[in-house]
């Protein structure tokens, strides 16, 4: 037990994706970008399908794949500080209900913009560029592994 500090988890990222009303939270949030996206009114619907899934994609890319260390003052000793958010999930255990459930909403959505967009070669090829960018880095093979290296320090 932590004394003086709000929560008891030594790293509360660890727990973030499992606390209540996360993925309703989730789910809303990308409902609002699409209605958002949709109220512009020069951009058609295939636009908008294809704008939605590669801003979600983006945004979960940047904040699962890219960001390190956690928000918090830990007492942990600095030893998240080399992990990405996605690798703190859950402490790091694989097959857990909140990491299926972020590999799993990228698919979906995909599914989704690829019918709204019937299937046109231009939105497939970019959407399917967006989600293999979202879904390869959860992929447990590479756990803690830096392509290139990058985002090695």
């Amino acid at each position: 037990m932590n004394v003086g500090v709000a929560h008891s988890e030594v790293n509360p990222n660890t727990r973030v994706m499992n606390s209540r009303g996360i993925w309703l939270a989730y789910v809303i949030s990308v409902g609002v970008l699409h209605v958002v996206l949709l109220s512009i009114p020069f951009f058609s619907i295939p636009v908008v399908w294809t704008l939605t899934n590669v801003i979600h994609n983006l945004v979960m890319y940047l904040l699962l794949h890219t960001v390190k260390g956690t928000p918090f003052e830990t007492p942990d000793q600095g030893k998240d500080r080399l992990l990405t958010h996605w690798e703190q999930i859950d402490y790091g255990m694989q097959c857990t209900s909140s990491r299926k459930f972020l590999s799993i909403s990228p698919v979906v959505l995909y599914l989704l913009t690829s019918f709204y967009t019937k299937y046109d070669p231009a939105h497939f090829i970019i959407n399917t560029a967006s989600l293999l960018s979202v879904l390869l880095p959860k992929l447990p093979q590479f756990h803690g592994v830096r392509v290139f290296g990058i985002n090695k320090y």
